[in-house]
């Protein structure tokens, strides 16, 4: 068999692969993320600490001037760096 032949035929495969591929592409429906990502299921104890970030993170921009969200992430991130605080702590102040 010809080699040019050979090539034609490959190319011409190609070609075919690839409009194929774009037409399932377009023809198939998007599906929409939603809009506001579900709450985890609440285990246990309830956390108000816990409760108050997923308020400041549904604020959006608002979130960094709110002094409650400032607090909340402070005591988060004092939390998570230091050692055996993992449980929240009764009291802390913190609007539930």
């Amino acid at each position: 068999m010809d080699s040019k032949l050979l090539a034609r035929i490959g190319a011409v495969a190609f070609v075919a692969v690839a409009i194929t591929a774009t037409v399932i592409e377009l023809t198939r429906k998007e599906e929409r993320p939603e809009a506001v990502l579900p709450r985890p299921a609440q285990t246990g104890a309830a956390d108000p600490l816990r409760d108050e970030l997923f308020r400041c993170q549904s604020l959006g921009e608002a979130g960094p001037r709110d002094p409650a969200c400032l607090r909340a992430w402070a005591e988060s991130r004092r939390r998570f760096l230091t050692p055996g605080t993992a449980r929240p702590q009764i009291g802390s102040g913190l609007p539930g």
